[in-house]
């Protein structure tokens, strides 16, 4: 299991690729053009990066919001978890992304949901992501591009989740 302290480095340890979860949705505009752009702007910072298709899914948790189109894609990074969650929220940010208020809609949402077999809690960084297990519309489309990755803290495999919701 990689350590906290590799896993926070500048490049994820001995400048090692580490194989990397992310979760992507939208839920405002033209929502698959803006998985699109994502998926074209994270493919520098994540290599042989994999998608998933896109799920047309209900709002989970944040109210009476529009739908959600929802994908996962994994690839391989040597960035740090810090800096791949920074990269991500930037990515967030520069396509329209704005917070006024905790679970408003959004153009974009990237979720690190997992770091190699890494569990790191840090102020603002939990990984493996704390909610990914029963969230079906990370694990649907997670299971397209990752189903034998196995979740370090459960031990059990993205597959098995799926199976378990």
């Amino acid at each position: 299991m990689l350590s906290v302290a590799e896993a926070s480095c500048p490049h994820g340890g001995w400048n090692s690729l580490i194989r990397v979860a992310i979760a992507l949705g939208s839920n405002l505009g033209d929502r698959a053009q803006y998985l699109h752009e994502a998926l074209a702007l994270l493919a520098p910072v994540i290599q042989d990066l994999h998608a998933s298709t896109f799920h047309d899914t209900d709002p989970v948790g944040v109210g009476d919001q529009p739908r959600f189109l929802n994908a996962a894609a994994v690839g391989q990074t040597t960035l740090s978890a810090r800096a791949l969650l920074d990269a991500l929220l930037a990515l967030e940010q520069q396509l329209g992304r704005t917070r006024p208020f905790p679970g408003a809609a959004r153009t974009l949402d990237l979720d690190l949901i997992l770091y190699g077999d890494a569990v790191i809690e840090a102020p603002g960084l939990i990984v493996p992501h704390p909610r990914f297990r029963e969230r079906a519309f990370v694990l649907k489309p997670l299971i397209e591009v990752a189903a034998d990755w196995i979740d370090p803290v459960t031990g059990r495999t993205v597959g098995e989740l799926v199976s378990s919701l």
